[in-house]
C-alpha cells in the first residue's frame, strides 16, 4: 500500500508522541511495557540498540483521524484489525514516524508492539502482539507500524485477555536491527529446576527467533551468580539457524560446519553477559528477569527484559518419587526395585518427546498397551499404570512388570530370556531381583498356559492372512485420508473422525505386537543356539548367517527412492527443479511444470502411497511425515541422482548397495557345516522363522505408523483452528498441548480458551525446554534416577567401545548427522554415519554409508538390522560418539569387536 506522506515538518505537532528511548522524558504509561523497560535500560547505560517509541498518543491520533476511534468500541475485533491493516496512516502521523526514522539514520529496524499491560510483573503478554523484523525503507516501516497496531485486536491477543477486558491502547518500538551472530535468553534464576544461585543461559546460532520457536538447537550454560563462573555446560550439535535469507525475510539456513559442535559463547563472554544480567536485576530491585540478548561482532546487546512471572518450586518440593518414572504412587519396594528400559521399545518412542508426544504415549499406555499384551497370549494383563513410565521427557518400559506378566507364556517363563534383551551395561543383572516376583503357579499358571497355547495356535494359523489384511487396510485408510478435506469438517465430524482413527490405531498396534515379539524371540533363540553349539566360533555369528532379508519393507523403501531418483535423471526438467529450487518450494514447482507434474504423478505419488507415512520418531505427533514434508526425499533424490550418474550400480553407489543387501552366506555357512545335521537343520529352521517374522513385522509396521499419521492429521487440524481462534500463537505450539485436551475439546464443544489454558501451555513449554537441557537419562536403570545429578564428563581419548551389531571393519571419514532433513545432501558416499540413534526414516542414508556408529542402540535396533542388510559395519550403544567424534575425523569402525577409534583427528 502506498502511503500519502506530508513533509516531515508537518509532523512536528506529533513530536510529543514520538519518544527517543533513553533520552526523551516520557510517562511510562504511554510507552507500554516493552518500551518503558528499554528506555530504563538505555538510561541505565546498558547496551541496548538505539530505538524510538510511537506512543499510545500517536496511536490514538491515528484512530481519531481515520474515524476508527468510535468503531473500536463496538465492532468485532477481526473487523477492527482488518480495517486498520487497510487504512493509510494520515499524513501528519506518517510524517512523525518517518522523521524519527530519519533521525535514527534510516537503518534496517525491528518493529515491535508494546502494549500497556505487556511484560508486567503479574502477567506476561510476550508473543501476543506482532513483531516485524528486518524492516527497511519508509513504506515497509509504515506497513509494519500498522501491523503492530492491528495486532492489539488479533485473535491471540483477544484470547489472552480476560473475558470482557477492553483492548486498551498500544505503543510501538522501532529499534535498530542487530543481525546477531549468536542470540539467546538469560534467566537470572533457574526457571524450572529452582536450584539457587544459578543463572541459566540458552544460546543459539543466528537470530533468537529460532530459539523462541523451538526450531533450532541451542547450547545450555549455568552460571553462578556469585562468582560468574560457568558451573554447567551442554554443547549441542547445531545444524540450522534463523537468519535473513533476503532483505526483509527471515528464514532457516545452515550453520557453518566449523561452528556446529563448538560452544556459542566463550567463558569470558558468559561472564560479561552474566554481569550485565546482574545489573539488570539490580536495577529492578532484585526482581528475577528473563532477558533476550544478542552478540554481533563480539559485542553484546540487550533487546528485551521482563520479570519472570512464575517461580519454580524449590528442588524436591516434597515429592519422594520425583525421580521415578511411575505415573501413580507405588509401594517403596516396587518403586525402588523396578527395572526400567527405553531400549528397542518399538523404535517409535526413542528420544526426547514433546508434551503432546508424551500425552499421546500415555493414551497408548491406558487404552492400547494392555490389549497388545493380550494379543501375545497373556491372560492377566495387569495394571495399565505399571506397564510404562516417563522420566525427563523420555518413555520407558517397565521391564520388571512386563517380565512378571510374560511369565504366563511358555517361552518367557524364565524371566531372564526377556529381561536380558532390554538391559544395557549400566545395570548389573547379577544384583537385580524382580520386585514383582514370578507369576503365581498352581491353577493360575495352568489357566495362563492354556490361554497362551490357544492364542499361539491361532496366531500360527492366521499369521500370513492377518498380515495381508493389515497391509490392505493401510492402503484403504491412506487413500481415504488423502481424499478427505479436514478443513471442511465440523467440530462434531472431526470428533467422529478422531475416534475412527483411534480405533484403527488400537487395532494396528495390537495386530503388530505378535510379529514384533516373535521376531525378537527367534533372534534370541538364534543367538543362544549359536553360542551354545558353536562356542567361540558362534560369537556374533547370528549376524552373519541370516538369509537374504532385502525384501524388508524398510530396505525396500530405500530401493524405491533410488528408483525414483533414476526416473528423475531421465526427466531433465524435473531433476533441474529438484536440484535448483529451495526444498520447501520443490513440490509446488514440480506440479506447476508439465514434465514436473508428470514426474510427480508417475513416480512420487506411487512412492508416497507406499511409504509416505514414514517419519522420524513416529509416536511423536509433532514430526511431519514424508507425505507432509517431502524435503528429506528431495534431498535423497538429489543424492541418489548424483551417485547414479556414473551408471547406477557402480561399486560404492546406492545401486551397488541394493544389489549386495542381504545376509553373508560365505564363511558363516562353513561354520554351520561343522554341526551335526539335526542341529544344523534346527538353526536353519530358526533362521527361516526369524526371517518370516521380520518380513511380516516390517509389512505390518507400516499399518501401525499409518494409524499414527491419521491421528496426527486430526490433531493438526485442531491446531490450525486454535491458531485461527488466537488460542495458539502458531502451529509450533501444538507441541505443547495435551492429547487428552484435544479429545475433550472435540467431544464436549467447550470453549477453546477454557480447554486449552494459556498458563498450562506456557508451563508445558517451559518444562519441555528444561528437559531439553538436562543430560540424557540412562537407557536402563533400576529404581529411581536423579535427573539433577552432576553431569558425568565425557571420557577423554580416541577409543570408544560399544556393541558390534553388524560385522566388518572399515576406516573412513566421519560425518555427524543431527538433522536428517537438513544434512542429507551433505552426506558423501562411503562416509561413516555418526548419530545419536536412527529409525526407519534413516534407511535411505545407509545405502551410501561406509559404516554406522550410534550413541544408542542394541542388536535389534534399526541401525543394527539395516546395517546388517546392507553389509555395512556398525557399532551401536557407544554413548558418547557424537560428542567424541567430529565431522571429518578419520575413524575405524570394527563391527565384530564393537570398537570405534579416531585414527586421525
Amino acid at each position: 500500500m502506498t502511503q500519502h506522506v506530508e513533509d516531515p515538518a508537518a509532523g512536528a505537532s506529533r513530536s510529543g508522541h514520538v519518544v527517543v528511548l533513553g533520552k526523551d522524558p516520557a510517562d511510562p504509561a504511554v510507552l507500554g511495557g516493552k518500551a518503558a523497560r528499554l528506555a530504563e535500560l538505555i538510561g541505565a547505560g546498558l547496551p541496548v540498540p538505539p530505538a524510538f517509541c510511537l506512543t499510545t498518543g500517536l496511536f490514538e491520533d491515528f484512530l481519531r483521524e481515520t474515524g476508527l476511534a468510535a468503531q473500536v468500541r463496538t465492532a468485532e475485533p477481526r473487523v477492527i484489525r482488518e480495517k486498520i491493516l487497510a487504512t493509510e496512516l494520515p499524513g501528519p502521523v506518517a510524517a512523525a514516524v518517518l522523521a524519527a526514522y530519519e533521525r535514527l539514520g534510516s537503518p534496517r529496524v525491528a518493529v515491535r508492539s508494546s502494549a500497556l499491560r505487556e511484560d508486567s510483573a503479574d502477567q506476561s503478554f510476550a508473543g501476543q502482539h506482532d513483531t516485524v523484523l528486518d524492516v527497511g525503507g519508509n513504506e515497509a516501516l509504515l506497513d509494519a507500524v500498522r501491523r503492530c497496531w492491528a495486532s492489539l485486536w488479533s485473535d491471540r491477543a483477544a484470547a489472552y485477555r480476560e473475558d470482557g477486558a477492553e483492548a486498551g491502547a498500544i505503543a510501538v518500538v522501532v529499534q535498530e536491527m542487530v543481525h546477531s551472530d549468536i542470540s539467546g535468553v538469560l534467566f537470572t534464576v533457574d526457571p524450572v529446576g529452582g536450584r539457587p544461585h544459578r543463572m541459566v543461559v540458552e544460546a543459539c546460532q543466528g537470530l533468537g527467533e529460532g530459539l523462541v520457536s523451538g526450531r533450532v538447537s541451542s547450547d545450555f550454560f549455568a552460571v553462578d551468580d556469585r562468582t560468574l563462573e560457568v558451573v554447567e555446560e551442554r554443547v549441542r550439535y547445531k545444524v540450522t539457524k534463523c537468519a535473513p535469507v533476503e532483505p526483509g525475510r527471515i528464514g532457516m539456513t545452515k550453520v557453518d560446519p566449523a561452528a556446529r559442535d563448538v560452544p556459542c559463547l566463550t567463558g569470558e563472554q558468559l561472564r560479561e553477559l552474566a554481569g550485565l544480567a546482574l545489573r539488570v536485576r539490580s536495577h529492578y530491585g532484585g526482581t528475577e528477569q528473563d532477558i533476550e540478548w544478542g552478540l554481533r561482532d563480539g559485542a553484546l546487546h540487550l533487546f528485551q527484559t521482563r520479570p519472570i512471572t512464575t517461580r519454580p518450586a524449590p528442588d524436591g518440593a516434597g515429592r519422594a518419587d520425583r525421580h521415578s518414572p511411575y505415573v501413580s504412587e507405588q509401594p517403596a519396594e516396587i518403586r525402588q526395585g523396578t527395572l526400567w528400559s527405553r531400549m528397542d521399545i518399538g523404535e517409535i518412542f526413542v528420544g526426547l518427546m514433546t508434551p503432546l508426544g508424551l500425552s499421546f504415549a500415555r493414551y497408548y499406555q491406558k487404552h492400547v498397551h494392555t490389549d497388545c499384551a493380550a494379543a501375545l497370549g497373556v491372560r492377566v494383563t495387569g495394571d495399565a499404570d505399571r506397564h510404562m513410565g516417563y522420566l525427563q521427557g523420555h518413555v520407558y518400559l517397565n521391564i520388571s512388570y512386563t517380565a512378571h506378566l510374560l511369565g504366563q507364556c511358555l517361552p518367557t517363563r524364565d524371566q531372564r530370556h526377556f529381561t536380558s534383551r532390554f538391559v544395557s551395561e549400566e545395570v548389573d543383572l547379577a544384583a537385580y531381583r524382580n520386585p514383582f516376583g514370578t507369576f503365581p503357579g498352581g491353577v493360575e499358571d495352568a489357566l495362563s498356559t492354556a490361554v497362551w497355547l490357544k492364542y499361539t495356535a491361532a496366531e500360527v494359523a492366521r499369521t500370513r492372512s492377518r498380515a495381508e489384511k493389515m497391509v490392505s487396510s493401510r492402503l484403504y485408510e491412506f487413500d481415504r485420508a488423502r481424499r478427505l478435506d479436514h478443513t471442511r469438517l465440523s467440530r462434531r465430524e472431526l470428533h467422529t473422525e478422531l475416534n475412527r482413527h483411534l480405533g484403527y490405531f488400537h487395532d494396528m498396534h495390537v495386530g503388530y505386537m505378535p510379529y514384533y515379539i516373535n521376531a525378537f524371540g527367534f533372534y534370541g533363540v538364534l543367538t543362544e543356539l549359536c553360542a551354545r553349539w558353536l562356542g567361540e566360533d558362534g560369537v556374533n555369528l547370528q549376524n552373519r548367517i541370516k538369509t537374504d532379508m532385502s525384501t524388508l519393507r524398510t530396505v525396500e523403501s530405500a530401493r524405491e527412492i533410488w528408483a525414483v531418483a533414476q526416473a528423475a535423471r531421465r526427466m531433465p526438467r524435473a531433476l533441474r527443479i529438484i536440484e535448483e529450487e529451495p526444498l520447501e518450494g520443490i513440490e509446488a514447482a514440480l506440479r506447476a511444470d508439465e514434465e514436473g507434474r508428470a514426474f510427480w504423478e508417475r513416480h512420487m505419488e506411487p512412492f508416497l502411497r507406499m511409504n509416505g507415512t514414514r517419519g522420524r520418531q513416529e509416536m511423536e505427533l509433532t514430526h511431519p511425515r514424508w507425505i507432509d514434508d517431502p524435503g528429506y526425499l528431495f534431498q535423497m533424490i538429489r543424492r541418489y541422482a548424483a551417485d547414479g550418474a556414473s551408471g547406477g550400480a557402480a561399486e560404492g553407489t546406492p545401486g551397488d548397495a541394493f544389489g549386495r543387501s542381504g545376509g553373508d552366506t560365505g564363511e558363516a555357512r562353513k561354520v554351520l557345516e561343522r554341526l551335526p545335521a539335526a542341529k544344523r537343520r534346527t538353526i536353519e529352521t530358526v533362521i527361516s522363522l526369524y526371517a518370516l517374522c521380520s518380513e511380516l513385522r516390517e509389512a505390518t509396521r507400516m499399518a501401525m505408523i499409518t494409524s499414527i499419521w491419521l491421528v496426527r492429521n486430526v490433531v493438526y487440524e485442531v491446531g490450525r483452528r486454535l491458531v485461527d481462534a488466537g488460542v495458539l500463537h502458531s502451529l509450533d505450539e501444538v507441541a505443547h498441548l495435551d492429547f487428552e485436551d484435544v479429545r475433550s475439546y472435540l467431544a464436549t464443544g467447550a470453549d477453546a480458551r477454557e480447554v486449552f489454558g494459556r498458563g498450562r501451555i506456557d508451563e508445558a513449554r517451559r518444562l519441555h525446554e528444561y528437559h531439553k537441557r538436562l543430560p540424557e537419562p540412562p537407557l536402563t536403570f533400576v529404581g529411581e534416577h536423579d535427573v539433577t545429578q552432576a553431569v558425568r564428563p565425557v571420557p577423554d581419548g580416541a577409543r570408544l567401545e560399544g556393541l558390534g551389531s553388524s560385522p566388518g571393519r572399515i576406516v573412513g571419514r566421519a560425518r555427524i548427522v543431527e538433522d536428517l532433513v537438513w544434512q542429507a545432501d551433505e552426506f558423501q558416499a562411503g562416509e561413516i554415519l555418526v548419530t545419536r540413534y536412527t529409525d526407519a526414516s534413516w534407511t535411505p542414508l545407509f545405502a551410501v554409508a561406509g559404516g554406522v556408529v550410534t550413541d544408542i542402540g542394541s542388536m535389534l535396533s534399526h541401525s543394527s538390522i539395516v546395517s546388517r542388510e546392507f553389509n555395512v559395519p556398525s557399532v551401536v550403544n557407544t554413548k558418547h560418539a557424537t560428542q567424541r567424534i567430529r565431522t571429518g575425523d578419520l575413524v575405524m569402525v570394527d563391527g565384530d569387536t564393537g570398537v570405534v577409534e579416531v585414527v586421525e583427528g
